[in-house]
Order: C-alpha cells, then sequence, then structure tokens
C-alpha cells in the first residue's frame, strides 16, 4: 500500500527534536505527502500541520514515524489499539533496542518505505486482564512486558502462578516479570532472564529476587494462558505495563496474559541483523 498519510510522534523534551522535525516535515511534503504531527510534538514546534492526539493518529496515517527513545516507542504501540499501521522508530535515546534506526538512517530507510521495498518485523504483544472478584477490572495490551512487584516496604510476596489452569508454584519474590521476546532485552535481562530472539514463539516467566535459589526463568510457548495470583494480606503489590502504566493489584487479584491477535510491526533498518544490534548495544565482545 503507497504512504499517503504519515504520523509524526515524538519526546519533545528532546533537544534534537527542533532540528530533525522541521527537515523531516519538508523531505514528507516534497514527496506529497500528508502529515500529522502529536499534540505534545505541535506545541513545542508551534507548526500549523494537523495535530492529533497520540490515540487518534494510528487512525489516520499509513506510517507512524517515532522520534525518541524506547519509552516513546511502547507509548505509542499501545497507543495503536490493535490498529496494522507500521512504526519506524529512530533512535534518540541510551540503549534504544527497540528503537534500532539511527538519525543517519532515516532518510534512507524512509526512502525504501516510499518505494515499498523496506522489510518489517512483526512482534508479539501481551493482551491482558486485571481480576478483581470475578469483575474485570482493567485490560491492557503490552510489547516488552507485564510486571508485579511489591511497593516501597522491602517485604517478600508470594505470586501463585499457573499455566493453562496447572499449578506450577507459588514464588517467593520480590516480584514477577512475564515478559515477550522483544521484553527480554528490557526487565527480564535485569533480572537474570534469557535474551530471546524476536521469532522465537514464547514467552518469559521471570521472578525477581526470588527467595527460593531453585525458581528460575521460565520459557514457555506463547500458545498458553498465564494467570498470576497475588497472595499477600498486608500490602498491594503493583501491576506495570511496560514500565509505564501501573495500577495497585490486591491479594487475591488475578492477572490473566495471552498472546493478543494484534502485532505491532517495526520497519528495520537497511542490512542490520538482530545479533548485530545486541553486540552494538551490549558491547558484547568488547568488556
Amino acid at each position: 500500500m503507497p504512504i499517503q498519510r504519515v504520523g509524526i510522534i515524538s519526546k519533545p523534551k528532546k533537544t534534537e527534536i527542533g532540528e530533525i522535525a522541521p527537515v523531516l516535515l519538508e523531505w514528507l511534503h516534497d514527496r506529497s505527502i500528508e502529515v500529522f504531527i502529536d499534540k505534545e510534538t505541535g506545541a513545542i514546534m508551534r507548526t500549523s500541520e494537523h495535530c492529533l492526539t497520540r490515540n487518534e493518529m494510528p487512525g489516520q496515517v499509513d506510517l507512524l514515524i517515532v522520534l525518541g527513545g524506547d519509552g516513546t516507542l511502547l507509548a505509542t504501540a499501545r497507543a495503536l489499539n490493535r490498529k496494522p499501521v507500521p512504526i519506524l522508530a529512530v533512535n534518540l535515546g541510551g540503549l534504544g533496542f527497540l528503537t534500532e534506526i539511527t538519525r543517519e538512517e532515516l532518510y534512507p530507510t524512509l526512502e525504501r518505505v516510499v518505494a515499498g521495498t523496506h522489510r518489517t518485523d512483526r512482534r508479539v504483544q501481551i493482551e491482558g486482564e486485571l481480576i478483581r472478584a470475578d469483575e474485570v477490572i482493567t485490560s491492557f495490551l503490552a510489547l516488552n512486558d507485564v510486571v508485579l512487584n511489591k511497593g516501597a516496604i522491602a517485604r517478600i510476596f508470594d505470586f501463585e502462578l499457573r499455566v493453562n489452569g496447572q499449578l506450577v508454584s507459588t514464588y517467593k519474590s520480590d516480584g514477577l516479570i512475564v515478559s515477550t521476546p522483544t521484553g527480554s532485552t528490557a526487565y527480564s535481562l535485569a533480572a537474570g532472564g534469557p535474551i530471546v530472539t524476536p521469532a522465537v514463539a514464547a514467552f518469559l516467566v521471570t521472578p525477581i529476587c526470588a527467595h527460593t535459589l531453585t525458581h528460575r526463568p521460565l520459557v514457555l510457548p506463547d500458545t498458553v494462558t498465564i494467570e498470576v495470583t497475588v497472595k499477600s494480606q498486608r500490602e498491594a503489590a503493583y501491576l506495570t505495563v511496560d514500565g509505564q502504566v501501573g495500577i495497585a493489584a490486591h491479594s487475591e487479584d488475578l492477572v490473566r496474559l495471552r498472546k493478543a491477535d494484534s502485532c505491532v510491526e517495526l520497519v528495520q533498518p537497511l542490512a542490520k541483523q538482530y545479533f548485530e544490534i545486541l553486540q552494538q548495544k551490549l558491547k558484547w565482545g568488547e568488556r
């Protein structure tokens, strides 16, 4: 499908936006492409371009360009709300495991997108719901991970894990991470989980500071339903989605997770492979 309408979403606090965005707008206009800008970016640029909220934008465009870091991309992925709009993510942050395209690669990659010769990578999402007393309190989509962990008080929590209804174990730990392969290089990695390539059809369950040393990360097929029940009478745990959206989870609350019907489609940089990105970001072989 030809690219006729493009949305731009950025992290406005980045000083580079004032340099990059005007040039990008001109480039797109020169190719008769209609441009929409999220309202946060529009407020910084003081432009007359069409300004929409991030939630409105996926329904209006053929491509989303994200200028920022992985956090900006994760927020954009949730704003898609299952709409099949590809994302071209330009890294203006730190590590940038998801925002793989550099500033220098932006326009060569865009040329390929406009010509229809680009490649994309489809990333699995987790679909979840928080259930309290048989009532769904909230539902959500995650690209990286869903985390249940303790609050500020240094107490160990109990989390009961079931897979397809079968009891796996009750974890005594600071928390539990359920991640996609995309999220395997995020919080799960910091907690001792494995790196899983995005093509692997799996979910990871990684305990955070487990009190029992035999509790290790699990790799599960992404066809299963994962259920985590909070077992704590003293204080609420916190359910966090992609490290950005949080809600209190009370004792006996159930978090049910499964593979979503939707996915997130990421435009890939030219001739850059997954392990090359890991070598670059993690400094493999350099230390």
